[in-house]
């Protein structure tokens, strides 16, 4: 999966997550996970895992950092860079 298409399928995620219709739509690629969207610790947990379960991938919490939330975008970069390094391991 393409940087843009795990865009589009956390945007959805995280509208799930918040339980807010119409999120999706007004969530850009820049748009901060914890000031623009507003996700507390629990969301958090709840947006990671089903990331997981939807998107298919296995996050790596120790490679995780926080810089990695400041933005839709930076999150999928790190998700497609973490899956290119599993897939070359394999």
């Amino acid at each position: 999966m393409n940087v843009e298409a795990m865009i589009e399928s956390v945007k959805d995620i995280l509208e799930k997550v918040k339980n807010r219709p119409g999120l999706a739509h007004r969530l850009t690629g820049q748009s901060d996970l914890i000031g623009d969207v507003g996700l507390d610790s629990l969301e958090m947990i709840d947006f990671m895992l089903k990331v997981e379960q939807d998107m298919g991938i296995v996050i790596d919490f120790e490679r995780l950092e926080f810089s990695h939330l400041s933005s839709i975008r930076t999150l999928c970069e790190f998700f497609h860079h973490q899956s290119a390094c599993l897939q070359r391991i394999s």
